[in-house]
């Protein structure tokens, strides 16, 4: 096998998510080309990882045009064996426009017929059922014979990035990331008041420096925290980018985020998270290698999955920001001490 072309999931949580089975591709054929092809985004999450051959940022989702011209991009690269993340028809579709002889993917979503080899996905008493996403793919490359080697997400930063991004933020005091975003919908955000809270009381209780980390689409978000917040929130380099936000996470000592693609961004650099959680099953997302710990309510609508609620989103407004603020409170000092036995 020469070639291994991976389709990677379109979300950053995802992608990251997505790093073992990577590179448990790599252990198990390290001298075939390993290329992960999708979203720019999720392209770029990837740079900088020595078993990534090279990463092929795929057009928008414009259509048949977008297809077609998918299609030359993948066909040039002669893949022998095409893995699909996702599980999109379109992931399929793409995998069997680009000539790979064998296809590797889940069956499900009408979509056997593009695949060579199907993995039957994960159900219990007959009906397909979430399961955590890095366990997910790797379970789908164990039929290339490919083993998980235990050691969890991993992504990379630039050197001197990073080290610029250090000087960012000089001071003695922790410095911690607030993430109030998620790109996969309005129900999955944490009240923005809430978070310039814990930013303004972890700010006068442990002297942290907070480190507002937003994307694009993000700005209304982005705003709600800045108005409310009564000390200034440091704020990266402009514009956003995915390199400076794995640089940004990689520095902090504490995260406190939503359900989003940061947070196993942050588990990749093995961050600390406290990771607020509403509309989501936990399932997809709670792994063995994350330090910190979930918030959550349980409520009688949830979890439902839904971007947008349609009820009074209790699930997000039951959380109080004192809860999370005794928890990130909880952790720093913990830090500080394991610091302490280390001098």
């Amino acid at each position: 096998m020469k070639t291994i072309l991976a389709l990677i999931p379109n979300w950053i949580g995802d992608v990251a998510m997505c790093t073992p089975a990577l590179r448990a591709l790599h252990r198990r054929y390290p001298d075939a080309a390993l290329i992960a092809a999708g979203r720019a985004s999720a392209c770029a999450l990837l740079s900088g990882l020595p078993w990534i051959a090279r990463t092929e940022p795929l057009g928008g989702r414009d259509g048949l045009a977008g297809i077609l011209r998918a299609r030359i991009q993948l066909r040039a690269l002669h893949p022998d064996t095409a893995v699909v993340f996702p599980h999109s028809f379109r992931g399929a579709l793409l995998a069997w426009l680009s000539g790979a002889p064998e296809r590797v993917g889940y069956a499900r979503g009408g979509r056997s017929l593009l695949l060579t080899r199907r993995v039957e996905p994960h159900r219990v008493e007959g009906r397909i059922a979430p399961l955590y996403m890095a366990r997910e793919y790797l379970e789908l490359v164990r039929v290339l014979g490919c083993e998980d080697d235990g050691k969890g997400l991993e992504l990379a930063v630039d050197p001197e990035l990073a080290a610029s991004t250090r000087e960012r933020y000089p001071g003695d005091g922790p410095l911690v990331g607030i993430a109030p975003g998620a790109a996969f919908g309005p129900s999955k955000l944490w009240p923005a008041d809430r978070y310039a809270a814990v930013a303004d009381a972890l700010h006068e209780q442990a002297g942290a420096h907070c480190v507002l980390l937003t994307g694009p689409g993000e700005e209304n978000t982005r705003d709600a925290v800045l108005a409310a917040a009564t000390h200034p929130l440091q704020r990266p380099a402009e514009p956003p980018s995915i390199d400076g936000l794995k640089a940004s996470i990689a520095a902090l000592d504490l995260l406190v985020c939503n359900d989003s693609g940061s947070r196993h961004v942050a588990v990749a650099f093995r961050v600390p998270t406290i990771c607020i959680m509403g509309p989501t099953a936990p399932v997809y997302s709670e792994g063995p290698y994350e330090r910190g710990e979930v918030i959550r309510i349980d409520v009688d609508c949830g979890p439902c999955q839904k971007p947008v609620c349609t009820t009074d989103h209790r699930c997000m407004t039951g959380i109080p920001a004192d809860r999370v603020i005794a928890s990130a409170l909880q952790w720093l000092r913990d830090a500080r001490d394991r610091m302490g036995t280390l001098i």
